[in-house]
């Protein structure tokens, strides 16, 4: 199972990272893994996007970061709000940035890498309001796929 592939810490370590990119943007962050992607990776990202419910915050804010474990397959897309700041390039990127720490077997270090990005990127278009509110569970959700 997917939920399977990190240690009690290393699932700590990753929501530690979304918890401290959310004390920085009124962003909401969340992390989907499952071992395959049910058809192209986009597609797949935008189900799981509506399933964990991301398209319902007040602020169309959210952002994912999908990953297929035994497929290989990761995607990071935004909310429609997002998209209106932040480029293709840049979800790109942030990707190859990530993909690439997986390739050294780094996986971990490969998501708090995206999660850092993604504040540093997101803190400009929203920052953190002293009201904020948590729409969404920060723990990393898992396909049983």
């Amino acid at each position: 199972m997917a939920s399977n592939i990190f240690t009690k810490e290393q699932n700590e370590t990753i929501v530690k990272a979304i918890q401290a990119a959310e004390l920085k943007t009124s962003a909401e962050i969340r992390v989907h893994i499952e071992n395959h992607c049910k058809g192209a990776v986009l597609d797949r990202a935008v189900e799981v996007f509506s399933m964990l419910k991301m398209d319902k915050t007040e602020g169309r804010n959210g952002v994912l970061i999908y990953i297929a474990v035994k497929d290989r397959k990761d995607a990071i897309i935004g909310d429609v709000n997002v998209n209106k700041f932040v480029s293709r390039d840049f979800w790109d990127n942030c990707c190859k940035t990530m993909t690439g720490l997986f390739a050294e077997g780094k996986f971990t270090e490969g998501i708090c890498s995206a999660i850092k990005e993604l504040e540093i990127e997101l803190e400009g278009h929203f920052p953190y309001q002293k009201d904020d509110v948590n729409e969404l569970p920060d723990d990393i959700s898992f396909g049983d796929n």
